[in-house]
C-alpha cells in the first residue's frame, strides 16, 4: 500500500541530494513554462512541482516562495537572451560592420527567445517590479549598452556615424523592432495574414531591422536594394 509513492519520494530525494543544481535547473525550466503560459498570478506552485522532479518543499527552499521563483525565472530568460549578444566579440569590427552585427544578434536573440517576450510583456504588467529587485538584470542589460557605446565612439572617430548616434536609442529602436515581431505575431498575422511570419518574411524583416538602423545613423547610408 502506498508503496509507488513511497518509492517516488525517495527517488526525488536522492535526486535532489546527488544533484542540487540539475534540480533547480529543473524547476526552473518548468517554472518558465508556467509563468509564460499563465502569467505570475495564474501559475501555480503546486502544479510546477508537479511537473518537476522534486517537491514544492524542495521548491520553497532553493526559491523562498513563488515570488522568489518568479524573479530567478526572469532572470534566466534575461540571462539566455543577452548569451548570444555577449557571446560576439564585435571589437576587431569596423563600426558600421559591428553595429550590423550587434542588430542582427538582437533579432535572432528575439525570435529565439519567444518565453522571454511573453515573460517581459508579464513583468510591463507588473509594472517591472520584480525587475526592479534584480540585481542580476540590469548588469546583464548593461552588457548590449556597452557594446553599442564601443561601436558608436570608434565609428563617430572614425567619421562614419553621426555625432549623435546614441547606443541607449540604438537599442531601443533595435529591440522595439525585434520584440514586436515576436509579441505582436498571433495578432499581426490574424489581421494582415501570415506572409512576414514565413522563413523568407522573417528574412525580410530582419533585414529591413539592419537597414532601420544603419540608415538611421550611418553617415551617407545607402540601403541594400536586394534585401
Amino acid at each position: 500500500m502506498g508503496g509507488s509513492g513511497d518509492t517516488g519520494s525517495k527517488a526525488r530525494k536522492t535526486s535532489w541530494k546527488k544533484d542540487p543544481e540539475a534540480v533547480k535547473e529543473n524547476i526552473l525550466t518548468i517554472a518558465t513554462e508556467e509563468f509564460a503560459a499563465h502569467g505570475l498570478s495564474g501559475a501555480n506552485i503546486n502544479e510546477i512541482a508537479q511537473k518537476t522532479s522534486t517537491s514544492k518543499r524542495m521548491i520553497y527552499y532553493y526559491f523562498g516562495d513563488k515570488e522568489g521563483l518568479y524573479t530567478h525565472v526572469l532572470e534566466r530568460v534575461y540571462s539566455s537572451l543577452r548569451e548570444a549578444e555577449q557571446k560576439l566579440d564585435v571589437t576587431g569590427l569596423e563600426p558600421v560592420a559591428a553595429l550590423r552585427c550587434l542588430t542582427e544578434a538582437t533579432f535572432d536573440s528575439h525570435v529565439s527567445n519567444p518565453q522571454f517576450i511573453r515573460l517581459v510583456m508579464i513583468e510591463n504588467i507588473h509594472n517591472a517590479e520584480y525587475v526592479k529587485k534584480s540585481e542580476i538584470i540590469p548588469k546583464l542589460n548593461k552588457s548590449i549598452i556597452d557594446k553599442l557605446t564601443d561601436v558608436c565612439e570608434r565609428g563617430k572617430a572614425a567619421g562614419v556615424l553621426r555625432p549623435d548616434a546614441d547606443p541607449l536609442e540604438l537599442h531601443w529602436m533595435t529591440s522595439s523592432a525585434s520584440f514586436y515581431n515576436v509579441s505582436n505575431r498571433a495578432t499581426f498575422s490574424t489581421s494582415f495574414g501570415s506572409q512576414l511570419y514565413t522563413k523568407e518574411g522573417q528574412e525580410r524583416i530582419r533585414n529591413r531591422v539592419v537597414e532601420m538602423v544603419l540608415g538611421a545613423i550611418v553617415v551617407g547610408y545607402q540601403p541594400n536594394t536586394d534585401s
